[in-house]
């Protein structure tokens, strides 16, 4: 049926009401619709009836979705529709170029920057309506995670239902450590620390953006530690978010240390570049790995080479990939 969305759902949404779900996706959707589609049996969840709004989704289920008005959606005349197209074969292959790691259990990709992990409006291709093309033979893969459209690097894929509910308890109880790398415009002080600070969204003309929000918004903690630096202009970081909130890092560098990821005008404006670079209008926001114990209990940890646009940032910059300690996590710091 023309217009039915199939969507996955993925750690970062684990646990959410089924409606409140709903809400956020489409956000002119009302409560009485919600309940109609489900009586109906137009709103599905891994192709099954349900009747409950309240009904709680885990990461790896599928919602499925009818054809819904562009009031519903909550598209109106400053908001763009949707220009998605189906994926073309050689849209396919480039997603399979990307695995880094296959097993029974989990895929983990390098996400091109560039590529949303989820569709939405003026999105024309993501990773979710690949999925498909990435079965091997099993089942059709479940998303666990999300990373921006414009940041690159680790992504990982359960392949069953179960491995999606495992890897979800291990994001939930901080089991799961991302290492991201980074190029900030100016230095930070203190060259580490934690950056605790709360953030809420708010709409704009530009589409949602993120805002520190003391009193109302959801509490976001990251890592950060200089690796190397040019001079007063830039610096290397490796960071770690400890929570799981949209723009997170890139809004604790911009406004919780004052130094905005280059390339990142949302949030940094005009000082997030640096004149005289070559590709310096692109995120430099990286993924850099992903550390997790398998099911079997053995460690597993896979890295994701640094995208075209910040290598060359890196030679401009004369910083070395291999600079010592640039691997290592943040243990016990507080």
């Amino acid at each position: 049926m023309a217009g039915v969305e199939t969507i996955t759902v993925d750690a970062d949404d684990a646990d959410v009401r089924l409606d409140r779900w709903l809400k956020r996706r489409f956000t002119g959707i009302t409560q009485g619709r919600i309940q109609k589609l489900l009586r109906t049996g137009q709103i599905r969840v891994d192709g099954k009836r349900l009747k409950d709004a309240g009904f709680r989704l885990q990461a790896g289920q599928t919602v499925r979705v009818p054809p819904l008005s562009a009031g519903e959606k909550g598209v109106g005349p400053s908001v763009r529709p949707s220009t998605a197209r189906e994926p073309h074969a050689e849209d396919v292959q480039a997603l399979r170029d990307c695995v880094l790691y296959k097993d029974d259990k989990i895929i983990v990709l390098n996400k091109p920057a560039g590529l949303a992990v989820q569709g939405g409006t003026g999105t024309v291709l993501h990773v979710d309506a690949m999925l498909d093309g990435l079965r091997f033979g099993a089942d059709r893969p479940r998303l666990t995670h999300r990373l921006d459209k414009d940041t690159s690097g680790v992504l990982v894929l359960a392949r069953t239902q179960g491995e999606a509910a495992r890897l979800t308890a291990l994001f939930r109880e901080r089991k799961v450590h991302k290492l991201y790398w980074a190029i900030v415009v100016g230095v930070p002080s203190p060259d580490q620390g934690m950056i605790d600070l709360a953030l809420g969204k708010i709409p704009g003309k530009g589409g949602e953006k993120v805002v520190p929000e003391a009193s109302r918004g959801r509490k976001a903690q990251s890592l950060y530690r200089i690796i190397d630096r040019a001079g007063r202009k830039a610096a290397w970081v490796a960071m770690e978010p400890l929570t799981g909130r949209t723009h997170q890092l890139r809004v604790h560098m911009a406004q919780g240390v004052g130094t905005p990821i280059l390339g990142d005008g949302k949030y940094g404006g005009q000082g997030a570049f640096l004149e005289g670079l070559a590709g310096g209008r692109k995120l430099h926001l990286h993924a850099r790995s992903i550390a997790f114990a398998r099911s079997d209990g053995s460690p597993l940890r896979i890295s994701a080479p640094l995208p075209e646009h910040m290598r060359a940032t890196w030679r401009f910059l004369g910083f070395e990939e291999g600079h010592e300690g640039a691997e290592e996590g943040f243990g016990d710091m507080p």
